[in-house]
């Protein structure tokens, strides 16, 4: 047996197989546990799960965020232009907010209201009922332009460059298998997969990351890293002659052929604004830490969601090592001809590094924790599509009916948007590099929940009316804005007409600059519309005002220890832009 083969053998296949019917065994054990407990159908617990440890939270929160966008485009961008997307990786500070800052309003919510609310129902608690709905609407949307079709399209890719079956295969294939363990499993079974797959995927990474650094290094992992950063230093060459390279996360000269695509520290603005939407407001995330069993302290809720986004912190500081370096080391690999190492596309590096550099048996066992990070993440937003269905338009438009009715409409509504993101893949490929669709798209959508949310919950005098129209203005221009993308290629077509030439301001704006001037036209909007709308009443007012009492409860459910936690994420997320700057 070949133990060295840079392609999979029998034993590899062997270990896939018996792999994946020892994880179904598992998901299937913890559902059928779960229901006993649960003694009977409910709609809630399936849709978001009951109060799991949160180190448990941690790794639902890490394994949702990692799909195949990550193992496909996360590492072509990595070959194609270094370290330059790391920004919208290295965001573990970003989560922190969610827990320290964002956690307690929503539990708050949570009480006055009685129940477990989604996003919708925060925006409809403080603004109108519309503005609730409208951010369902564009939720949804969202998840169709940027999840299902991406992580359908990618894991596609993905699965052909590491088994070589067919791609439409696999992407269509990846989408059912996730449907049905979607429909069959809830929040359960992708709390459950998350658990499993997490340490392998991490493990598995890392191997590829080490084995390939060995490899660039002739048996020696330091110097490979430093054969990496030399080949970096050599990139990224602009017309001057110079070779600005790709090791770094800042581009600042202008003379820099990256500085019109990551523009400075307009990047890092632009990355932010993007992981406050993803990380603080996204059904998507927020979901993971708002379960809760009932008859449990609010403080002990506090505590877990506030620990899980700590521990979640930790973990989104390795996506950058596990997939975006591999990706460097790919590219510097296939520069060296006797390494027999070949790239013809990056986006099938991570794919190809887990062929070349991984021996026989370890490529089946690591191969199982992609697959299963793929569905864990395809899983938790068709578990998302459903809930918002569910809950913010099915529910109050036919209230009583049992709670077996309202899974059923749950899975329904899974169903449907996978069929709109299968049809969304054709249009998604003719726009570009894969990692930059996804942000380009939602740079358009960010903004909008940025300022309604912030300023929602940071400016009481900011009216219902307020809240609404920005909601609906920002989405409709982040939509035209889209419609001209498409038309134009991303502003890189010359358009003529006098349409286009008097508004090339708006279509060919680097994108992360429109992002940041849409995100401050949106804030100087919603002033401008509350001075002239009625004031909130004064029970939108205590939606986000802490009483005494509570003030109480959140101060118990934090320690130093906490802190101290909370302050390693800090330091490491700067180590790193010190490093790479």
């Amino acid at each position: 047996m070949n133990w060295n083969s840079h392609q999979f053998i029998w034993l590899d296949w062997v270990i896939i197989a018996a792999g994946i019917i020892g994880v179904t065994w598992a998901v299937w054990r913890s559902i059928q546990k779960d229901k006993k407990t649960m003694q009977g159908a409910n709609s809630e617990d399936y849709l978001f799960g009951k109060g799991e440890p949160w180190y448990i939270i941690g790794m639902a929160i890490f394994a949702a965020n990692i799909g195949s966008e990550h193992l496909v485009g996360l590492a072509g961008t990595g070959a194609k232009s270094g370290v330059g997307m790391a920004h919208w990786e290295m965001q573990g500070w970003m989560i922190l907010v969610l827990g320290w800052l964002f956690v307690p309003f929503y539990q708050l919510l949570n009480i006055k209201m009685g129940k477990i609310i989604t996003m919708p129902d925060f925006l409809k608690y403080r603004y109108t009922q519309r503005t609730g709905s409208w951010l369902s609407i564009i939720t949804l949307i969202a998840y169709v332009l940027t999840k299902v079709s991406v992580t359908a399209f990618t894991g596609g890719i993905f699965l052909e460059s590491l088994l070589g079956l067919p791609f439409w295969y696999d992407a269509i294939g990846l989408i059912v298998l996730t449907g049905i363990f979607t429909v069959l499993g809830g929040m359960k079974g992708v709390m459950t997969l998350s658990a499993i797959q997490t340490p392998i995927l991490i493990i598995g990474s890392f191997l590829v990351l080490f084995l390939g650094l060995s490899a660039l290094g002739n048996g020696s992992i330091a110097e490979g890293w430093s054969n990496l950063i030399a080949f970096a230093n050599t990139q990224n060459v602009g017309a001057d002659g110079v070779a600005y390279g790709t090791n770094h996360v800042f581009h600042f000269n202008e003379n820099d052929p990256m500085y019109h695509e990551y523009p400075g520290f307009i990047t890092f603005i632009g990355a932010s604004i993007i992981g406050f939407w993803y990380w603080c407001t996204d059904q998507h995330i927020v979901q993971r830490v708002l379960g809760q069993t009932k008859g449990e302290a609010n403080d002990v809720v506090m505590a877990r969601a506030r620990r899980g986004t700590i521990a979640a912190g930790y973990f989104k500081i390795l996506p950058v090592f596990m997939f975006l370096i591999p990706g460097m080391i790919a590219a510097a690999l296939s520069q060296q001809p006797e390494s027999g190492f070949i790239l013809d596309n990056p986006d099938t590096a991570f794919g190809n590094m887990v062929k070349f550099v991984l021996p026989a048996g370890v490529k089946g066992i690591v191969t199982i924790g992609f697959i299963s990070a793929l569905v864990a993440s395809l899983a938790a937003f068709f578990n998302s599509c459903a809930t918002l269905f569910t809950e913010d338009f099915y529910k109050p438009m036919y209230k009583g009916k049992s709670e077996s009715t309202y899974v059923l409409v749950g899975r329904i509504a899974t169903i449907v948007v996978v069929i709109l993101g299968i049809v969304w893949i054709p249009v998604m490929q003719s726009l570009g590099s894969l990692y930059d669709y996804l942000q380009g798209i939602q740079s358009l959508l960010a903004p909008t929940m940025v300022a309604v949310f912030f300023l929602g919950i940071f400016f009481k005098n900011i009216t219902p009316k307020a809240g609404e129209w920005t909601m609906i203005g920002g989405f409709i221009i982040g939509m035209v804005r889209l419609i001209t993308n498409v038309i134009t290629n991303t502003g890189s077509k010359e358009m003529t007409g006098w349409m286009w030439e008097s508004t090339t301001w708006f279509w060919k704006t680097n994108w992360l600059v429109f992002e940041v001037w849409l995100l401050v036209f949106l804030v100087i909007f919603m002033f401008a519309v509350s001075a002239f709308t009625p004031r909130p009443t004064q029970s939108q007012i205590e939606a986000i005002s802490f009483t005494a009492d509570y003030k109480e409860q959140i101060r118990k459910s934090w320690n130093i220890w906490d802190v101290i936690a909370t302050l390693g994420v800090v330091a490491l997320c700067a180590a790193f832009y010190a490093y790479f700057w």
